[in-house]
């Protein structure tokens, strides 16, 4: 498996639930999305977001978060948008009957919060693409079109993050910058 997604043996997925039962097909599924050609991590990409991220979360939702994260901020994964837009789905998704689930896998995107950051501010080059190595975002994987969706779609889950409201999470604080304004 090498260094990316390397952590997923370190969590009891037979233990954990989805929509559809144990968990335990998760990672191969995420390994689908980092390594599978285009139609094969596409259909991962579906199998996840109707196993975990459909309203309600489960407690495997949160076990995933951080390798969503580190998909979205790997060069070579093919739909690094498509993780980002499954985040955003997560973070809108709840479960009434579990709020600890719901907490626990709101908590984990938003722990994500830098790299959406990063991959929202990153700038393009002379030919539109990424300025990274190793970046699939050239014109021969489709132009700038995979950079401008990555961009977009970071944007858009920043925005959710900083906005997020619902019943399970805990306010957050007040912001001491706008306090030190007001003083």
């Amino acid at each position: 498996m090498g260094t990316v997604l390397g952590a997923m043996r370190n969590v009891r997925w037979h233990e954990l639930q989805h929509a559809y039962g144990s968990a335990s097909q998760v990672p191969g599924v995420l390994s689908r999305i980092a390594w599978g050609d285009a139609p094969s991590s596409d259909e991962a990409l579906n199998d996840l977001e109707r196993w975990i991220g459909t309203p309600p979360v489960f407690d495997s939702t949160a076990a995933t978060v951080p390798f969503l994260w580190e998909l979205a901020a790997t060069d070579t994964v093919r739909d690094r948008a498509g993780v980002l837009d499954l985040l955003a789905t997560i973070l809108a998704a709840g479960n009434p009957e579990h709020p600890a689930w719901t907490r626990a896998a709101h908590e984990a995107v938003a722990e994500g919060r830098g790299t959406a950051v990063r991959l929202a501010g990153a700038v393009p080059d002379a030919r539109g693409a990424r300025r990274t190595s190793g970046s699939p975002d050239t014109p021969e994987s489709g132009g700038p079109a995979p950079a401008q969706a990555l961009r977009t779609a970071a944007a858009r889950l920043l925005a959710a993050i900083d906005g997020h409201r619902c019943p399970a999470c805990p306010a957050p604080p007040p912001d001491s910058d706008a306090d030190a304004d007001a003083a």
